[in-house]
């Protein structure tokens, strides 16, 4: 189950908390979207999958940043620029 809250809401009764799978996170007044809370029974689960994501995320800038900088032109793996360096230079 799921619901919305507001954070005073959330705030206000702790106990809401073991009664749904996850709530969101909403501003009352400008109905704008803050985010979503887990119970701890998911939070493990969760973390996990969002610190793949923000590695995605982060091999993607990298690679981005460094074909732009002209220093990668493939797939660079998980290789420190001195290495891509090194294997550059050797081609």
């Amino acid at each position: 189950m799921t619901t919305t809250l507001s954070i005073r809401e959330l705030t206000r009764s702790g106990k809401i908390l073991l009664d749904y799978d996850y709530i969101e996170i909403e501003d009352k007044k400008s109905h704008q979207y803050k985010g979503v809370f887990v119970p701890d029974r998911y939070a493990k689960e969760v973390k996990e999958l969002i610190s793949r994501k923000v590695l995605i995320n982060q091999q993607k800038q990298k690679e981005a940043l460094l074909k732009h900088a002209g220093i990668a032109d493939g797939d660079i793996g998980k290789k420190n620029i001195q290495e891509i360096k090194s294997d550059k230079i050797d081609r």
